[in-house]
């Protein structure tokens, strides 16, 4: 492949030109030592008759350089680029994007003549003889890239290009002077005065600390230009005097501020560096900036976070196929109340991954009519397989305006809603994948051996009662509140309780109802305790344990009437050994009402599967 550098491109960046995608061969490159931050590369690059040594490569393609495909000599192609101003006048590329045409070992050599770029001083050009003036025209040529060669045409910019943005615009600060504009991708920790305009794309509520070093407050905020985006952070003070002042979602002009190196464990901002600010920030609103892009998402498939490390930053989209009722928990670290509220979240794969929402949004949130939830940066838990928690830095979309959920909504309203998802949350866990996922028959649920394994095994399913064994179904109880153990009758008016080390005058009937359900494959022995007990017969155990004491028939009659109804049971099974004897032990946790419109569904997906096996 014949590839040619483009003379003059070097000239056209430093003077302001507009300059799309130039082809430039790199002389040499010098790695800079920036403290505790990723390493920058400075770059000398040529484009056949100027070198120029003030170009910077953007820390996301360090890689380039560390696996050795930007070396000396090579050919590339610099798809995207920013100029920056500093201080003192000068201009600093920085190469946001580029692709390696060719490696230094299919070159051989520095190409041209190139002499050193002058800044001030205009396009320098490689001596040449007086009687023999560079043509006025370019001259077409085919041949290769070689020094004995002959030159390659100047470079002209077209008028459409994509590579480099103008010069920086400007603005007045609140002082009354000019302030340059610069991206946000050329910020970094050694520049002192700057300006950037951006849209706020995430905001945080104002949370305190409290510590053996003092208390304060601070609010987070995410900002995004054309060039990137950066994660920005006000304390005390500051954060008194923005929060009321930033909106989410509008452009601002933001004035100086203290740039030092993100921490990757608590932001999925794609920067290496964040800003604070100081008594010397400015913001100022800014009323012409549509342009400014919105929040940028890199989504990661449902299915893919069961592949992906624990406490890992990601962005999420997906149906809510479910919700749970918000609960409150208290937060030990500080003995703080907050809401909590599980949603259950499915897309294309067929997986479901439970996300977990806290505070305002948790009591907020209405999953009624099965949205599209997009979550921008969340942390990635390993409780119960894998689930997803909203942190105060993430920020969650409903029914986001984006092509994603268009196609998401699509997919779900002609065949998804149809699907039997698998959830990837706590399939092996505890009862908090609640939802009513991972349906089984009983069949499939002895046929895979669940509960076998070291730890309990949950599954839901919609099973009949076909006997109530009424023996023993009762017992009476400490009538304490938070102890359901069984009294000892002392025969004399009174009851002891060994746990609570007590005798009371009264006690409290508990159930402990065994139960047969079936469905159309299998049947299986159940264990109901209290709520689930008293669901299944209609009746709370106060009342049947005053009916078993007066009118035997009628407590009779609670059990017959109690057959032969069709339940949804969510069941615990875990192998237990009593008298070195081993057996599988089925718990009921949760019994309602079925709901047929969602058991249809799972029944016309099945037949789908199974025609197309047949």
């Amino acid at each position: 492949m014949s590839v040619r550098l483009s003379e003059g491109a070097i000239a056209a960046i430093m003077q302001g030109e507009n300059v799309s995608k130039p082809v430039l061969q790199v002389i040499n490159t010098r790695a800079i030592a920036t403290g505790n931050g990723p390493p920058r590369y400075r770059v000398l690059m040529s484009d056949g008759v100027n070198t120029l040594s003030s170009f910077m490569l953007a820390t996301q393609l360090n890689s380039l350089v560390e696996e050795e495909r930007l070396s000396a000599q090579c050919i590339c192609q610099v798809n995207r680029f920013i100029v920056n101003s500093l201080k003192d006048g000068r201009r600093v590329v920085i190469l946001m994007d580029l692709d390696v045409l060719k490696t230094a070992d299919k070159v051989g050599g520095n190409i041209g003549n190139p002499v050193p770029y002058n800044e001030g001083q205009g396009q320098q050009r490689s001596s040449a003889p007086a009687a023999n003036p560079a043509p006025s025209k370019p001259q077409q040529q085919n041949g290769s890239l070689s020094a004995a060669g002959p030159a390659a045409p100047k470079y002209h910019a077209p008028s459409n290009q994509f590579g480099k943005a103008s010069a920086p615009s400007s603005v007045k600060t609140p002082g009354g002077s000019q302030a340059k504009v610069v991206p946000i991708a050329s910020l970094n920790p050694y520049q002192s005065k700057w300006t950037i305009c951006a849209r706020v794309t995430q905001k945080g509520q104002i949370r305190t600390w409290s510590n053996s070093r003092g208390e304060g407050k601070l609010f987070s905020i995410e900002l995004v230009d054309e060039s990137g985006e950066i994660r920005a952070t006000a304390f005390n003070d500051q954060a008194d005097k923005f929060f009321p002042l930033i909106e989410l979602n509008k452009v601002y002009y933001f004035t100086k501020g203290n740039l030092k190196t993100a921490n990757k464990q608590y932001t999925a901002v794609k920067n290496d560096y964040e800003i604070t600010f100081t008594s010397e920030t400015s913001v100022v609103p800014c009323d012409d900036a549509q342009h400014l892009p919105s929040v940028q998402f890199e989504f990661v498939s449902i299915s893919d976070l069961e592949n992906t490390p624990k406490d890992s930053i990601v962005d999420v989209i997906g149906i809510c196929k479910s919700y749970e009722d918000v609960t409150k928990i208290t937060v030990k670290a500080n003995n703080r109340e907050v809401s909590k509220r599980n949603v259950h979240l499915m897309d294309t794969s067929g997986k479901l991954v439970t996300a977990t929402l806290w505070g305002n949004e948790a009591e907020q949130f209405d999953g009624s009519r099965q949205p599209v939830i997009a979550i921008k940066g969340a942390r990635v838990s390993d409780f119960g397989g894998r689930s997803l928690s909203v942190m105060s830095s993430s920020t969650v979309f409903i029914n986001p305006d984006s092509p994603e959920a268009f196609k998401l909504r699509g997919w779900f309203d002609t065949e998804g809603q149809l699907l039997e998802c698998a959830s990837i949350s706590d399939v092996r866990g505890g009862p908090a994948s609640g939802a009513n996922t991972n349906w089984k028959t009983l069949f499939e649920a002895k046929s895979e051996n669940l509960g076998q394994g070291d730890k309990a095994d949950y599954f839901s399913c919609v099973g009949t009662v076909v006997h109530l064994r009424k023996e023993n179904c009762m017992y009476q109880a400490c009538p304490s509140q938070d102890c359901n153990k069984k009294v000892i009758d002392q025969q004399n008016g009174l009851y002891r309780c060994e746990k609570c080390d007590r005798e009371f005058p009264n006690f409290k009937y508990r159930m402990m109802l065994l139960v047969t359900i079936a469905d159309c494959l299998e049947y299986q022995w159940v264990t109901c305790f209290q709520e689930s007990a008293e669901f299944i017969l209609g009746q709370n155990a106060a009342f049947l344990g005053e009916l078993k004491e007066k009118n035997e028939q009628a407590f009779e009659e609670v059990f017959q009437n109690a057959n032969f109804n069709t339940y949804e049971f969510r069941i615990r099974v875990k192998l237990e050994t009593y008298n070195d004897e081993s057996r599988i032990k089925a718990t009921a946790m949760d019994v309602k009402p079925v709901n047929y419109r969602e058991y249809s569904k799972r029944l016309i997906a099945s037949i789908r599967r199974n025609a197309q096996l047949g």
